[in-house]
């Protein structure tokens, strides 16, 4: 009849700990003191390590323990192993607070940072990285699982739909803008005096110089499918993939531009640029809110989307 193997308990955390106190301290009463354990608990710990151990770690005189030749070797390598669930441990916490967050550029520069300033108020510990991109490429590193979430302007059109959750966030509008007395508006457009705006037809506008984002971003997207659409001879002269580059460019004059309100609402309330609207022309869009399903929501992650969607 074959005889059954007896299977000892695994070590534990806690039997390491007792052991490593032990060896430090001298004594059990002064390990179950450090440690808020009963000495019985301490004495048992210590037991059942040497047991699974099969070898002696301490040699008992009287109310001594002395150490056996065994203790130092095991408690080198516990020492190791209790630093590393330590490191473990901090990890944990560590990742527990913190979330990478992508956006597309224009939400990036210009309405992240006030919800940044609401997380860091909620969490002051909170670890942010954040990544900026054009929207095609903040989609894609969303399925990499490289970001937690991601805020974009454009349509996010994943690769794998069913692995992506997208929801509507808000609505912006994007506005066809030029420098002030701009050259390019001489003769051409009506200045509107009550809307402080120059207006003008789709033809007129087709026949200007306009500078728009780069193909991938979400403002290119909309000016594609609700500007260009109308301007089948427009002159695009130049994709840019920076909004300030645009903006920097039509305030020489170069040509006309299309951005985010949000992006040039300072230059328009001084002043240095200044709205041209067309009739016919609806540039509003919506802000999506991007995770992966597989993706953990953790609580950072949780009060970060209440912070949005609240906002």
């Amino acid at each position: 009849m074959k005889k059954t193997q007896q299977v000892l308990p695994k070590i534990t955390l806690k039997q390491l700990a007792v052991f490593v106190s032990i060896y430090q301290t001298g004594s059990t009463s002064r390990a179950s003191e450090e440690l808020h354990l009963s000495q019985s608990a301490v004495s048992s710990a210590l037991s059942e390590l040497e047991a699974r151990l099969q070898m002696p770690l301490f040699e008992r005189v009287g109310r001594r323990l002395n150490q056996h030749p065994n203790a130092h070797s095991v408690y080198v390598q516990a020492q190791a192993i209790l630093g590393q669930s330590l490191t473990l441990e901090h990890y944990h916490k560590y990742q527990a607070g913190q979330i990478r967050i992508g956006a597309s550029t224009t939400i990036g520069n210009y309405a992240v940072p006030p919800l940044l300033a609401r997380l860091y108020e909620a969490l002051p510990d909170a670890h942010v990285d954040m990544y900026i991109a054009n929207t095609q490429e903040v989609v894609s590193e969303v399925e990499q699982l490289n970001i937690d979430i991601a805020l974009v302007e454009g349509m996010p059109r994943p690769t794998d739909m069913k692995a992506i959750e997208q929801r509507e966030w808000r609505t912006d509008t994007l506005v066809i803008f030029a420098k002030r007395d701009s050259k390019w508006l001489t003769d051409l457009s009506v200045y509107n005096q009550k809307d402080n705006c120059y207006e003008l037809s789709v033809t007129q506008l087709a026949r200007l110089p306009l500078l728009v984002r780069e193909a991938g971003s979400g403002t290119r997207q909309i000016i594609d499918e609700q500007l260009l659409k109308h301007l089948t001879d427009a002159e695009v002269i130049m994709a840019i993939q920076q909004s300030e580059a645009i903006k920097r460019m039509v305030s020489v004059d170069i040509g006309l531009g299309c951005l985010s309100q949000h992006v040039i609402e300072a230059e328009l309330a001084a002043g240095t640029l200044i709205q041209v609207k067309v009739a016919g022309i609806d540039l509003s869009r919506t802000w999506w809110l991007v995770w992966h399903k597989a993706r953990h929501q953790s609580s950072i992650w949780q009060t970060f989307v209440d912070i949005v969607q609240a906002g």
